[in-house]
């Protein structure tokens, strides 16, 4: 070898993994960099308020076989290592309580759906950082007992714009990506080129990775623990583009984090600082096959979350119309 060992050249970055690792210190830079603090009114539907009539119309020029896609998980009721807090589902009436003809069934439904299992909307007052949530709101002035005052899902409402699936698998090869795998801002570009699509501002953007059909098949596991998902650094590149929803079929974090004493980073940079609501937990296995099928990764999308006020977020099954 000739040469100082300085000059050789740094070996390619680990792509198989959930790093590199981010300090907090270039975290926190990253979290100022993409920060929309006081950009809209109303403020607590953050980058909702992209999403206006015009891309409504546009979104629903994209429907052309009216095949409908729902991407929610069926509620779940069966504890298990990716499901510690299982939905609660009992019939409260068997027809046997009114007077008869007709006769009624009735049953109750309960769900602590913040976890890894039920397909949800986070809205802007479910993460704050460093004492704040999105816009600079004090968390614990904004959010008590009672529930939140500012970023409550009520205050979204439903939205309906331009979706672009991200079929992490269906780029790279393989049924599906290894818990602990990352997505970087390299891949959503090779995943835009491969699939013929380019994300745009208004867009909500879904990222598979195939964790449904690698739980089916090969059983459930802990997806704090290990799960496929964003690296950091993909977030400059869509607070670049200027999307208004982030989700997947995981919480759209990497798991282990790559930042240091930081458990849910990506949460934190989309919701706290770029005011993007996630989507978690989908299952976008119909989905993958519906868009394989007519070559098209981009489509309409529907979310409609429960009008809950104060509530962090809501139990949802978003619809995709091809």
């Amino acid at each position: 070898m000739t040469g100082n060992p300085g000059d050789a050249p740094a070996p390619p970055p680990d792509r198989t993994g959930n790093g590199p690792a981010v300090s907090r210190a270039e975290f926190d830079a990253l979290f100022d960099s993409v920060r929309t603090w006081g950009r809209w009114t109303p403020a607590d539907r953050g980058a909702w308020n992209r999403v206006t009539a015009e891309h409504v119309r546009r979104a629903t020029a994209l429907v052309r076989s009216g095949t409908v896609v729902p991407l929610a998980h069926p509620w779940d009721t069966a504890p298990g290592p990716d499901n510690p807090l299982p939905a609660l589902h009992y019939m409260s009436d068997l027809g046997d309580v009114e007077p008869p003809e007709p006769s009624a069934h009735k049953d109750f439904i309960g769900v602590d759906y913040h976890g890894k299992a039920v397909s949800h909307l986070d809205a802007l007052s479910h993460i704050a950082y460093r004492g704040h949530l999105y816009d600079g709101r004090v968390a614990h002035e904004a959010v008590d007992s009672g529930g939140a005052r500012f970023g409550a899902v009520s205050a979204l409402g439903p939205l309906v714009t331009r979706c672009v699936l991200l079929d992490l698998p269906a780029v790279l090869g393989g049924p599906w990506l290894e818990p602990g795998r990352a997505v970087h801002a390299e891949d959503i570009v090779a995943a835009e080129r491969a699939l013929d699509v380019t994300i745009g501002e208004g867009d909500a953007v879904l990222l598979r990775s195939g964790s449904p059909r690698r739980r089916r098949e090969l059983g459930a596991w802990d997806p704090s623990a290990a799960s496929a998902g964003l690296h950091v650094d993909a977030l400059p590149l869509l607070a670049e583009r200027g999307i208004a929803l982030l989700g997947g079929d995981g919480d759209s974090d990497v798991r282990p984090s790559p930042v240091d004493g930081v458990h849910s980073p990506v949460h934190a940079l989309a919701i706290a600082a770029m005011g993007v609501p996630l989507l978690d937990n989908l299952d976008l296995e119909a989905l993958s096959a519906a868009s394989a099928g007519t070559g098209r990764y981009a489509f309409l999308l529907l979310v409609a979350p429960l009008n809950i006020p104060g509530g962090t977020g809501s139990p949802v099954t978003p619809v995709a119309v091809l």
